[in-house]
């Protein structure tokens, strides 16, 4: 196959980050992707409508003239969010949905939250009003070491949230290990996840197998090869359930290599490439625009896009760095070339 064309696909979960960032990031997502579910982890999370509006308004600004791109706004899951402000949400017209951080699991957690039953009642309200909770599954305690940390969220905190609230719709994000995608496969159509190219594409050899490599370092963190397999057939099967969520996470050069580097990959000028070549090494380039244009989507209730976008099987080669604000991010697959291009 020399080309193909696609409806032009949507990233359910991205980093923008904020100020002069802004720069890079919301022109190398928006030439790719006509919408993009916005993370609300900022220095002050975006924890009402009114800090939605502004961070959208600031986002606004840096879209390429001519391109059609629309950011889709979250609210961040705080022990105060109330009923009310759920409401409010859920009557604007740029909130998707609220995103569940366990506190100190992750970059800008700290404000997450730290016993997630005391919330149920505001879950409660979210599925009556039919409001997305967007979670990034792992569980807070210590104890847990770093590679099971996911699963035993799942069985600890998701379990239980899906049973005692089963109408609540749910994206379990940047799924990572083989029991998220048997959880998610068996549970019902209100629960979908999302998944990234670096989980497609490594595993935690490719971090810590011969030297550390800094700039693979995420969370939820790289895992086994048999949990790289399970996630490769869930997203190539045509399960709906499963879409496209890059989680591109930049960070500065300096943040990333230091004695306490920052978790987070930066995907995005190149995500939709690293996505073609993974699906035609499996053989399932037919599966590629569901997963990535139509199953989103669907998920969330929206029109899928009418435009569309062609792949070129042309190389291209990735850049060492790239401009970040003031500063520089060295990107996914940096000195890599890849097989397939955005025309």
């Amino acid at each position: 196959m020399k080309s193909l064309t696609i409806t032009r696909p949507d990233d359910w979960h991205c980093h923008l980050r904020e100020g002069d960032r802004l720069g890079t990031t919301v022109p190398d997502t928006a030439r790719t992707f006509a919408r993009a579910i916005v993370m609300p982890n900022l220095n002050d999370p975006v924890t009402s409508v009114d800090k939605a509006r502004n961070y959208r308004d600031a986002i606004l600004p840096h879209i390429p003239i001519d391109t059609a791109f629309t950011p889709l706004m979250i609210l961040y899951l705080t022990a105060h969010t109330s009923k009310t402000d759920i409401d409010a949400a859920q009557s604007s017209d740029f909130i998707y949905g609220v995103k569940l951080y366990p506190a100190g699991v992750t970059t800008g957690s700290a404000a997450g939250v730290r016993k997630l039953t005391s919330l149920y009642p505001v879950l409660e309200r979210m599925a009556e009003v039919g409001l997305p909770l967007l979670i990034h599954g792992e569980s807070r305690d210590p104890a847990i070491d770093v590679f099971d940390r996911e699963r035993v969220f799942i069985e600890k905190e998701l379990a239980p949230l899906c049973e005692t609230i089963p109408t609540l719709k749910i994206v379990l994000e940047h799924i990572t290990t083989k029991e998220a995608v048997d959880f998610v496969s068996d549970s019902g159509p209100n629960v979908g996840a999302t998944i990234t190219p670096h989980h497609l594409l490594y595993n935690r050899n490719d971090m810590l197998g011969h030297s550390i490599k800094p700039h693979l370092f995420c969370l939820p963190i790289l895992k086994r090869s048999h949990h790289q397999t399970a996630l490769l057939e869930a997203a190539t099967s045509g399960n709906s359930k499963f879409f496209l969520g890059t989680d591109s996470a930049p960070h500065a050069i300096n943040k990333k290599e230091s004695s306490c580097g920052c978790a987070g990959i930066y995907s995005a000028p190149y995500a939709l490439a690293f996505y073609a070549d993974i699906f035609e090494h499996e053989n399932k380039l037919d599966k590629l625009q569901a997963f990535a244009s139509h199953y989103g989507a669907d998920f969330y209730g929206l029109p899928r896009n009418q435009e569309t976008l062609t792949l070129i099987k042309q190389e291209q080669r990735i850049p060492d760095s790239l401009a970040f604000g003031a500063k520089q991010v060295i990107p996914m697959g940096a000195g890599q070339t890849l097989a397939w291009s955005i025309q």
